[in-house]
Order: C-alpha cells, then structure tokens, then sequence
C-alpha cells in the first residue's frame, strides 16, 4: 500500500513533539512562517493583477433622454485628442443616414475640414461614449458639417441644441429602445437590450440601415419609413391628394405650426397637414395621425435613399405613447404601449418660425383658422419677415424649437402676448391659441365605420 506524505502531515507531526523549545519546534515555527507568507503573496499578487485590469464596459445601457419638438436628444462624451473628454448633445436620428456635426465640435476634436461653397466634411470622430458604452463611429467614411458663420460655428441644426446626430449607419449596429414615456435612450450589442410589446418584420436598407415597416392605408399597403429623427410624419404628395380628395371631412389646414414646424423652410408657410383617420403601421393600428405633404422633390431624394417603394415615413409625432424597439440584427420593431394621452401638439399660436443661426427667431407666415388669419396683421399686427422676441415676457432667443412652441402651446383660448421686432423696434402683439387641425368627432368615425 502506497502512503502518501503530505506537508500538512509534516506539519502535524512535528506540532505533536514532546519538546516546545526543541529543533523540531523551531522548524514547525518557521515552517509555518513561510507558508503564511507565500500565502500573502499571492494573495497580494492577485489583488495587484485584478486592479491593473481594466474594468470591462457594460454591453448595454440607459440613460436619460429629452423630447424636444418630438426629437430625441441625449447627453454623451467624445475623446479628446489630449485623453480629455468633451461633453456633448446627440440627436437620435435613425432615419438619416449621414453623420453631421458642428465645426466647433470638429475644431475641438482637431478633425481635418474641408469646405466647399455648400458644405463643410471632416473625418469622422473616433467614437462616442453614451453612459459608459463606446459607440465606434469609423463605419462612417466622413462627416459632414453645415457651412455656418463664425459665430455659429456650434449649430449643427437651428433650433437644436445637439452637436453630432446618431444616424442610421451607426445605430444598425446595435439594439436601440427608445421609451418616449419615460424619457429614456437605451443602446447596446445585439441580444442585450430586453424588447416588449406587438413587434413586426420590417424592410431595412442593407447599405446604410433605414427601416421601411409594412403598412396599410384604405386597406391598400403601403411602405412607411420609420423616423425617430422627424418630428411630425410626411405622405407624398400623389397620396396626400388622393386622400384629401377622397376625404374632405378628414381635418386639414395649410401652414407649418407646431411640430410640422421642423426647420423653417421657406415653403413651411405652404405645407399642407391632414389627419389621417387610420393607419395599420406594422402590428400597430393608429388613429387621427397628422401628416404633411411631401414635396415632390424632397420626396424623390427620401426614396431614393430608402431603395424600395415608400409612401413617406411615420415621425416621432404618432409613437409619443410607446416605447420603441429597434432589433437590427433581426429586422424586427417593438412598440410597447407605455400611456394613454392625447398630445395636444396643434393647440397653438399660429406660427410659422424659422430658427436663425444667430438664435433668433423669424417670422416666416401665420396660419389661418376657419378660414380667417389666426392672428392680427398689419402696421399694428404680425407679418413675414418680423421677429419674434419673447412671449409672455420670456425671450426666446437661444431656445430650441421645443422650448418656443411649448411657450406658444396652451389651451384653446389662453391669450399670449407676443413681442415682436420690426425694423429694430419693439412692440407687443395678443395673441389667442388655437385648436388646429381638430381630431376627426367620434360620431362621424362612426359613421363612417358602418
């Protein structure tokens, strides 16, 4: 029979010697020095390896988010060249696929610019930090940049306070939620972001990540983009018409106000809006959803760029009540119902604003309601071209487009008081809010219906 000797047999043998201050003794002693020591050792060895290690970084996270004018911005970090970091404003634009950021912001990143007579492109930035999760950018080739003054050099978009946009190209990437309820962004690899709710396939372009979700209208179908970016949806114009001609109890008006105004172009005065009664948007059914036509040529470039047949894109205007699941690598949108709420986004002053690089607002034209001009005009009233200074004494000047149109929102007959500059002067201008573009009466859906 094989013995086996162990040290701690040793250990135990000589701990039972007879003799406490003998060899035997003094070598047990030391033995057991030695042992606590390499012990220690290691155990220091092991604690130095586990700090000298870097931490590894989540696979996904949330972070607060802010709706403003419909759009999705988010705070986020972009590496210095120095190892610093810049603190900056991204707007989730999923249905863009170009990156766009300020000069400032590529000056400040030391990016190489390039300009022509139109616009302005550097190399992208390297990457971009969202609540611990780094977000490579070097998918994208280039990034392009608004030709701005000087003193505009940290506008990437008027009316907006965000600096760089998060297009389509980049977030295909990744698993994308976007719960308008709760104001908050989530982003992460592929399986780690947990989807609730109806989903359904959608089409997506394979080269650049727009989404296009199966539709229906009228019970003919239809491709509708999804756009988290635009703040109110779009139809083109041949579908638009033949809706409006087909149905002309269906609310509509004509003017750019409230969140169908998204930039200020010059034929926002002219747009025209309509509700549509029903639309089956992928597994959802929506009701009463504000549209604008869609200019032709606009529209011509938008399809273009989507490469299938599409009627126009669903903005973020119809999906406020839902929690939004992007699942790229699966072709697949969630919508998880978060509330019930009726967002009264045309109980406005009528409107139409263009932001200026310099943070003022101009005046681009006024709405009609029942047929009449919406607000006074004239030498003593409102017209193109003035500038909207403050309402209800608070300046406007700086604010995004969110911030303006909540100063102008209220209820259907609340007065505001508008200051307006002509001319370098100043005067004040009462204003009434009104119910634009009104939901389609219960009784004539009905009616309808049978």
């Amino acid at each position: 029979m094989r013995f086996r000797f162990t040290l701690s047999h040793y250990l135990a043998k000589l701990a039972s010697s007879p003799e406490p201050d003998g060899p035997a003794y003094r070598a047990t002693i030391l033995i057991m020095n030695l042992g606590i020591a390499a012990c220690a050792f290691w155990l220091l060895c092991g604690i130095g390896a586990a700090q000298d290690k870097p931490a590894s970084q989540p696979n996904s996270v949330t972070v607060p988010a802010t709706i403003d004018h419909n759009r999705v911005v988010i705070n986020a970090e972009v590496p210095r060249a120095d190892g610093s970091t810049e603190r900056i404003r991204v707007w989730i634009d999923n249905g863009n696929p170009d990156l766009t950021l300020s000069r400032r912001l590529a000056t400040v990143l030391g990016l190489a610019v390039s300009c022509n007579d139109r616009e302005c492109t550097s190399p992208p930035p390297r990457e971009i930090v969202i609540g611990g999760v780094t977000i490579p950018l070097n998918s994208v080739q280039q990034a392009k940049i608004p030709l701005k003054p000087v003193n505009a050099a940290a506008v990437m978009a008027p009316g907006m306070n965000a600096e760089i946009n998060l297009p389509s190209t980049i977030l295909r990437h990744y698993d994308v939620l976007i719960d308008f309820p709760g104001r908050k962004f989530s982003i992460g690899a592929p399986g780690t972001v947990h989807f609730r709710g109806p989903s359904g396939k959608v089409q997506m372009n394979p080269e650049n990540g727009l989404i296009q979700v199966p539709s229906q209208i009228e019970n003919k179908k239809y491709n509708l983009a999804l756009d988290i970016g635009a703040s109110i949806s779009f139809l083109s114009n041949e579908l638009f018409d033949k809706l409006a001609g087909a149905h002309p109890d269906w609310p509509h008006m004509t003017g750019a106000v409230g969140s169908a105004n998204i930039w200020g172009l010059d034929d926002e005065p002219q747009w025209k809006l309509m509700r549509l009664d029903r639309v089956q948007y992928g597994p959802l059914f929506l009701t009463n959803v504000a549209f604008v036509d869609f200019p032709k040529d606009r529209m011509d470039f938008f399809a273009k760029r989507a490469g299938i047949p599409t009627a126009g894109l669903l903005g973020s205007n119809a999906l406020l009540n839902y929690r939004v699941g992007l699942d790229y690598a699966h072709s697949t949108v969630y919508f998880e119902f978060g509330r019930m709420f009726n967002f009264p986004e045309f109980d406005v002053i009528g409107l139409t604003l263009r932001p200026e690089d310099d943070g003022r607002f101009t005046i681009l034209g006024i709405a009609e309601f029942e047929g009449k001009p919406s607000l006074p005009q004239g030498t003593e009233g409102i017209g193109p071209g003035d500038h909207l200074v403050a309402v209800d004494s608070i300046p406007v000047a700086g604010s995004t487009m969110g911030q303006v149109w909540a100063m102008l929102g209220g209820t259907p007959g609340q007065e505001r008081k508008l200051t307006i500059e002509r001319g370098g002067k100043q005067f004040a201008v009462m204003a009434k809010v009104q119910h634009f573009l009104a939901e389609l009466p219960d009784e004539k859906k009905g009616k309808k219906s049978k």
